[in-house]
């Protein structure tokens, strides 16, 4: 796909992964929707990118308010003319054991993590049904391959999420509808932002390190997922071992590695923020 001159809604846009996005998809020619519900980081990011003011737009938005979606993406379609790239980049995690956090929690990391993408898929498929063209890039996890302790909640989110986009892009298909693309991404544990402190052991760590930064995902965005149309995209690239090792492993034999590599214990140390 070329990007040049394209339209994209970014969710989560103002910092981490979705701000980094953004920037990555100015410099490539786009014009950007952001929506965060964070105003301070929306007030940051028109600072730090006032030099695309003219190609740039920015939306208070609650994802897990569907009046709020539905309102938003009608903004953006009437400030950009139609919405090609739907980036679903809204996320949230608290960790910590499920008998031990608050149901309000784990409620807040189902409808981020999960509503808001049904929401804001509604919000513009059918536009890109009608024109047959039209591409939504999901942000899944590491963790939708494998269980984590201390993430149940989110791990499930996160295995939703690839379930959900695998079958879009099935529901795409059966309708005839190939020019509309679907691509999930799987970034392991980062250095910085919503999981610092989590780590998997010195083994673990070996094969599958942090994620140094946001940009090393949003470029899986920009890059692979839009540009070169991958569907599934895991970063670092060794995180496909897990479902390799899943695939040819005897299951309590795969359950003996994920303990081996300090997977279930990798939360211990997290001090993200939520």
């Amino acid at each position: 796909m070329k990007l040049e001159n394209k339209n994209v809604v970014v969710t989560g846009g103002a910092m981490g992964i979705g701000l980094a996005t953004t920037k990555r998809l100015l410099e490539e020619g786009c014009k950007v929707n952001v929506w965060d519900i964070n105003e301070g980081a929306i007030e940051n990011a028109k600072k730090g990118l006032l030099k695309y003011s003219d190609r740039l737009f920015f939306h208070k938005c609650d994802v897990t308010n569907k009046n709020e979606v539905y309102a938003s993406a009608v903004a953006a379609k009437s400030e950009m003319g139609k919405v090609d790239i739907v980036i679903n980049n809204a996320g949230f995690v608290k960790g910590g054991y499920l008998n031990e956090v608050s149901d309000d929690a784990w409620e807040q990391t189902i409808n981020v993590n999960l509503t808001s993408l049904i929401y804001t898929t509604k919000a513009f498929i059918d536009d890109m049904y009608e024109r047959n063209e039209g591409f939504f890039v999901n942000i899944s996890s590491a963790s939708s391959m494998l269980g984590v302790s201390e993430m149940a909640v989110y791990t499930a989110t996160k295995w939703a999420v690839w379930g959900f986009t695998e079958s879009m892009r099935f529901e795409a298909l059966t309708k005839n509808k190939k020019g509309v693309k679907f691509s999930s991404i799987h970034p392991s544990y980062l250095a910085k932002g919503m999981f610092e402190g989590a780590k998997l052991n010195f083994l673990g760590n070996l094969i599958v390190p942090l994620v140094k930064s946001h940009d090393v995902i949003a470029n899986a965005i920009v890059n692979d997922a839009l540009k070169k149309e991958k569907s599934c995209i895991k970063r670092p690239r060794t995180v496909r071992l897990a479902v390799l090792f899943r695939g040819i492993l005897p299951d309590k034999l795969f359950q003996k590695v994920i303990v081996m590599l300090g997977i279930h214990k990798s939360m211990s140390g997290w001090k993200g923020r939520v």
